[in-house]
């Protein structure tokens, strides 16, 4: 299959205006409708003439494996709607990808960890949110890495971008370790890191609706839609834009999951926009149990195995609610993020006419969570008509498994309340200095005593000196 052209959308966020324009250029180009990618970018589903791009100025037409160009996935999307980080706003999101204005030869991922609407790990390059305002875990996966690693210090907002550019440099180096990493990067630029005192904790989420119109505060509301053939129309699409200006409406956001949301409808015209759905006859209602689902872009035997299943799913009366599904194959080059993964296998070279039936493998996260970034075969070379009874089975593992883990975790945090760890903390600004991590800023290994540091260590945010820390007792 041809790759379809692409069009990036920084973070997944477009202005109505710039939506419209898409619209109008797709339209010029002979299409009806566009679609949206698991990266938040715009897909043309279509072939389209290439002769006529010179006439969208404003326009760049990709096609990531052709071109080496990448677009940025942010969870902007989720921000006041969803669990959130508090310093992590709507408004610092924009400053933060104004600042991407390079083409990405790498994927960035900018996420926060209490969401559960766009992952986390699926970049080459994935910031998320600490704890401390304006910082950022970085965790790192290159080209032929079998691993995600996390690099070895807190990232300031305003450098996300010079130290991603830094990583493509040095790709042709072929780093293989995250500490050489952190060494050819901080050979290449000047940044403000801050020193790692946690690991990131990501808690879990079930996976959200994001379908409908939902309330946001108490006056405004969000509205998610869906279309089940990731086929939008674009006379639908146009209007909807119109209205959004009329609206104020700045920002529409899309998904990772072939969808899109718009957020800040005055409560005054949600009435409005309740006819306007009804006018075009656009279904805010659908199942659960099909919008938690991730497939690969115009592949109809997916769609047709994905409607397959949850028909199934539905005769049945299965619950699927927290889980995500994912349907793949062999030669996908992409990292899963769902919580189960349907993955074909490739058939055997065979001569003659002979025909053979698809085989699948079936797998499951880690506590039936993405996050975890582990994968356990559950069974291989099944036969599509085994796979209903045996994703059945997984439902049921998880809501079984779903107690026990939040029993292992609550005994985990009255354990974790009941010790205590020695710190030392500066006096001037509060940053913790923890002997279990070191501080690799200034070349101070993991695990190394507070009292073996040189008499020149200096804090590795305000620059106060080592007599400015002071010993603490966190209790955990």
């Amino acid at each position: 299959m041809d790759e379809p052209y692409r069009i990036k959308i920084n973070g997944g966020v477009l202005s109505p205006g710039e939506l419209k324009y898409i619209c109008e250029a797709a339209e010029s180009l002979g299409l009806d409708a566009i679609s949206f990618g698991s990266r938040q970018d715009i897909i043309f589903p279509e072939q389209i003439d290439e002769s006529k791009f010179d006439q969208f100025s404003k326009i760049q037409f990709i096609k990531p494996k052709r071109d080496g160009i990448q677009n940025i996935a942010s969870s902007y999307v989720s921000a006041e709607i969803l669990p959130s980080t508090s310093w992590l706003t709507s408004d610092r999101y924009l400053y933060i990808l104004e600042q991407f204005k390079h083409k990405l030869k790498l994927r960035v991922n900018i996420t926060d960890p209490k969401q559960r609407l766009v992952p986390l790990f699926t970049g080459n390059v994935n910031f998320i949110a600490s704890e401390h305002e304006d910082y950022w875990y970085l965790y790192v996966r290159l080209p032929g890495w079998k691993k995600t690693l996390m690099y070895p210090a807190l990232i300031y907002s305003w450098d996300m971008d010079k130290i991603e550019i830094a990583i493509e440099n040095i790709l042709q180096e072929e780093p293989e370790t995250i500490e050489t990493v952190f060494e050819l990067v901080s050979d290449a630029v000047d940044t403000n890191n801050r020193t790692v005192d946690k690991t990131l904790e990501v808690p879990f989420y079930p996976f959200p609706y994001y379908e409908g119109m939902n309330r946001i505060g108490t006056d405004r509301y969000w509205l998610g839609l869906y279309w089940r053939n990731n086929r939008y129309d674009l006379k639908f699409l146009k209007a909807m834009c119109e209205l959004c200006s009329e609206n104020k409406i700045g920002k529409i956001s899309i998904t990772p999951w072939k969808s899109f949301i718009v957020k800040g409808i005055p409560q005054k015209s949600k009435l409005q926009w309740e006819k306007f759905l009804g006018k075009y006859g656009i279904n805010v209602r659908h199942s659960m149990l099909e919008m938690n689902w991730h497939l690969p872009v115009n592949d109809p035997d997916a769609l047709n195995l994905k409607k397959y299943l949850v028909t199934n799913f539905d005769q049945n009366d299965i619950s699927t609610y927290g889980l995500t599904f994912g349907i793949t194959s062999y030669e996908s080059d992409t990292y899963n993020f769902t919580s189960i993964v349907i993955e074909k296998n490739k058939q055997p070279d065979l001569k003659g006419d002979f025909k053979i039936r698809d085989t699948y493998n079936l797998l499951y996260a880690k506590n039936f969570d993405p996050n975890t970034q582990k994968y356990i075969m559950h069974v291989q070379d099944v036969d599509k008509v085994e796979l209903p009874g045996l994703l059945m089975e997984l439902s049921q593992l998880y809501f079984e498994q779903l107690g026990t883990e939040r029993e292992e975790e609550e005994a985990e945090v009255v354990k974790k309340e009941t010790s205590e760890e020695e710190v030392y903390q500066c006096s001037e600004c509060l940053t913790i200095y923890n002997e279990v991590y070191g501080d690799i800023t200034q070349d101070i290994a993991p695990n190394t005593p507070f009292v073996d540091l040189p008499a020149t260590y200096e804090c590795s945010l305000c620059e106060a000196s080592k007599s400015s820390f002071e010993k603490k007792v966190l209790v955990k």
